[in-house]
């Protein structure tokens, strides 16, 4: 179904690095449907810069929709896949995460299976639902789906984040079987950050020591990320079902 302007649809939009995306995809003259799960007034706060970053550019202020959704919450990703299943749709960013560090011993079921829910269930049911809407787009790259993903989840694994990190595998797990499925009208494809936003109360001493390691010198920065998710959804339109380190070169070493 044809329609005046692309829409993207971002997960966790609400500061971070789901607000850097959502600029990035203002500023390229999208509109957007930002989801956030608890902090309302960080999402109104991106999407008043958004409106800001598409004039300041020459784009018209962008149409916005904000969602409230848990995605830990199946019931509630199902009702809002079938919304979204009946709007246009040009491109899905999956960035919403849950960091939660948490000890071997200290893993329960409940807590292994929130964060499969949120970073792989969720994900993998959202983009079923939206892919009839994805293929269609006219963009010229097509329709894309974007993960964020881990670089830690694909090799040098830190302690204490076990569940975290084996759902951060499934999601990139994700990228390559999707990609296959949904070809050749949507393209899909991941960026594996290592650090592009810092925990709040991250340790200085952890900081330091990680940060002593990337050969580029500095951390990432939610606008690293922003840049590469726009260049793989917009401009890449021969990659698909590739996963991007976006680390500095951490992963060397």
């Amino acid at each position: 179904m044809p329609h005046a302007r692309p829409r993207t649809l971002i997960t966790g939009a609400s500061r971070r690095v789901g607000r850097a995306i959502a600029l990035e995809f203002a500023r390229a003259g999208h509109d957007l449907t930002l989801t956030f799960r608890n902090d309302e007034a960080g999402v109104r706060t991106t999407e008043l810069l958004a409106v800001e970053a598409a004039r300041a550019v020459g784009h018209p202020a962008p149409a916005i929709e904000a969602i409230r959704l848990d995605l830990a919450d199946l019931a509630a990703v199902d009702a809002c896949a079938a919304r979204l299943a009946r709007q246009p749709l040009d491109a899905v960013v999956h960035n919403a995460s849950l960091y939660e560090p948490r000890a071997l011993a200290a893993i329960d079921a409940a807590h292994a299976e929130t964060m499969f829910r949120v970073h792989a269930i969720a994900p993998l049911l959202l983009t079923r639902a939206v892919a009839p809407r994805l293929a269609e787009s006219t963009l010229p790259a097509g329709g894309a789906v974007i993960m964020l993903g881990d670089m830690h989840a694909a090799g040098r694994p830190y302690l204490r984040h076990a569940a975290y990190l084996a759902s951060k595998a499934a999601l990139h797990g994700l990228v390559e079987s999707l990609a296959i499925e949904l070809a050749p009208r949507v393209r899909v494809n991941a960026v594996a950050p290592g650090v592009v936003a810092w925990p709040e109360g991250a340790d200085p001493a952890m900081r330091a020591s990680y940060e002593s390691r990337i050969p580029l010198a500095r951390p990432g920065t939610p606008e690293d990320a922003a840049a590469c998710v726009r260049w793989l959804a917009l401009e890449a339109a021969y990659v698909t079902g590739t996963t991007l380190p976006l680390d500095g070169g951490r992963r060397l070493r």
